[in-house]
């Protein structure tokens, strides 16, 4: 397996972006609709007799035709129990279409070429919000690749979802909206609440905590038309510091100026004394990597000019000592701990 180091520049200085980029819309937002149903016209791929639930299914739809069918005399592996999962954009209309995914829940070996019959999605209210029939695609949602056995139970129908009943969001006649960072911090929302009001050259947004900033529409605007210039509007920003960490490939992202706090740490075999100095030094037996940054090969000791300690030179430094990838994320998470690293570090 190849393991990939990437580090990518997350400036810390401040930098110009649209208010869209970093905040939405409190109340605008996409809603989950779940729903039960079955796949039919599968080729002796759909559930065994062991799914009793899906031949209740099957005997239940039957009986919805003036079919009296006991489950027990359904022998049909044709058929399988599937669950089926959507979202609903913002302001969604009836006769809206959209793609719904289809995931068996019985011991189907596959859904390949099957058809899902019509079935109501629900909301968490219970409420049906729409419909969704039609014949199975499985493309490439489950192969593995190298020859490997696929077992394609999951599967989307293509624009299958038809929008029944509207979620009513009205915009148009509030007086008063809300923007919602995505990532809480004071400084933003304060950059962000004076960038409109400079736009305006008035009082119209107030930060409310670091997370909130609430609007109020201009009287010579409509609210669609005042959100839609809000969005737009370029401010400062001062984006938050992050490690993203990989374990199962390996892969780290990180910004390339997230600064290290000096620490001597002790993995395995490698000990690591990372001392700041204003010259960096150059004991016997080191390595100069570049002027800010030596190796000392003996005890593993990492020299940096002060200032210059950063994740993405630490790493160079541990992969010069013979690191694993495995090694090196364990130190990041170690150092992190211990509060030598103050960025947010995150492992997916």
């Amino acid at each position: 397996m190849k393991y990939l180091f990437t580090f990518l520049l997350f400036l810390s200085a401040l930098h110009a972006t649209k208010i869209n980029d970093v905040s939405s819309i409190v109340g605008v937002r996409e809603n989950q609709i779940i729903g039960y149903s079955l796949v039919v016209g599968l080729k002796k791929t759909g559930d065994g007799t062991t799914s009793k639930f899906t031949l209740q299914s099957i005997s239940n739809m039957l009986k919805a035709m003036n079919i009296d069918m006991n489950p027990i005399d359904i022998k049909s592996k044709n058929v399988a129990a599937v669950v089926v999962t959507a979202t609903m954009k913002p302001f969604a209309r009836q006769g809206d279409k959209f793609d719904v995914t289809v995931s068996s829940i019985g011991d189907a070996k596959s859904l390949e070429g099957g058809t899902l019959l019509m079935t109501p999605l629900k909301g968490v209210d219970g409420k049906i919000y729409a419909l969704a029939q039609g014949p199975l695609s499985i493309g490439g949602l489950n192969q593995r690749g190298n020859g490997a056995e696929t077992h394609p139970t999951t599967g989307i129908v293509f624009n299958g979802g038809f929008i029944e009943r509207e979620i009513n969001i009205d915009m148009f006649h509030q007086k008063y909206a809300t923007l919602s960072l995505k990532d809480a911090g004071f400084e933003n929302a304060v950059a962000v609440q004076k960038a409109i009001n400079a736009y305006y050259n008035t009082q119209v947004a107030v930060a409310m905590d670091s997370r909130s900033i609430k609007l109020k529409c201009p009287k010579n605007r409509s609210m669609i038309e005042f959100l839609a210039e809000v969005q737009n509007i370029d401010m400062n920003y001062q984006p938050k510091k992050k490690i993203i960490i990989n374990e199962k490939t390996g892969t780290i992202v990180a910004g390339v100026d997230i600064q290290l706090r000096p620490i001597v740490l002790t993995h395995g075999d490698i000990t690591i004394k990372i001392v700041e100095e204003d010259t960096p030094s150059q004991p016997s037996g080191s390595m100069k990597v570049d002027n800010n940054l030596v190796i000392g090969m003996n005890e593993n000791e990492v020299y940096t000019k002060k200032g210059t300690t950063t994740v993405a030179n630490l790493v160079r430094s541990l992969q010069k000592l013979g690191a694993t990838p495995k090694d090196i994320i364990s130190i990041l998470e170690a150092m992190k701990s211990a509060g030598s690293i103050s960025a947010e570090l995150k492992v997916i």
